[in-house]
């Protein structure tokens, strides 16, 4: 379903990320659809931010894609939206850096959406989020699923270990 057969091949990308705390536990999941194929990607981190997670979204999805496509990302997310489309050149013009000079946020993640969107044609759609959007709406579920199935492994004991002295 992610093997897009032309340049002329769209896929429909909705991803939304979420957080625990702003910093704290985090998820993000992605749905692609190509025709009526659907997958889902979801994934989460321990300590991390909400922008982080939306970006990490968008970003997965478009590694997951096979061969080059064009893409349409819909996504809750401005600084997604308005990063990848608006600020991206400026920040790689000035050496990954902001307006103001500051190092850009999340930059290892940006680095990877860069060379992404020069892979593939991309746009990117925002909504607004928690207003019964579909896709939006099951992509938070997934993110928010992501982040308690990390809390439940993250709190789980450990297994004891096989060499461990006997208790007679």
């Amino acid at each position: 379903m992610t093997h897009c057969k032309t340049v002329a091949t769209t896929v429909e990308i909705f991803c939304d990320g979420a957080c625990s705390g702003n910093p704290g536990p985090g998820g993000w999941a992605a749905l692609l659809r190509q025709q009526k194929a659907e997958r889902w990607l979801t994934g989460a981190e321990l300590q991390t931010t909400n922008n982080r997670m939306e970006l990490r979204a968008a970003l997965a999805a478009l590694q997951a894609l096979k061969v080059p496509c064009v893409a349409t990302i819909t996504t809750d997310s401005q600084y997604v939206q308005k990063g990848a489309s608006l600020w991206l050149p400026g920040w790689k013009a000035r050496g990954w850096k902001t307006a103001a000079r500051e190092p850009v946020a999340n930059q290892d993640l940006w680095q990877q959406m860069d060379q992404e969107l020069s892979r593939h044609q991309v746009r990117f759609i925002w909504v607004r989020g928690h207003t019964g959007h579909v896709e939006n709406e099951a992509c938070d579920q997934h993110a928010r699923a992501a982040i308690g199935a990390l809390l439940a492994r993250a709190h789980q004991p450990l297994p004891e270990s096989s060499h461990a002295p006997s208790r007679t």
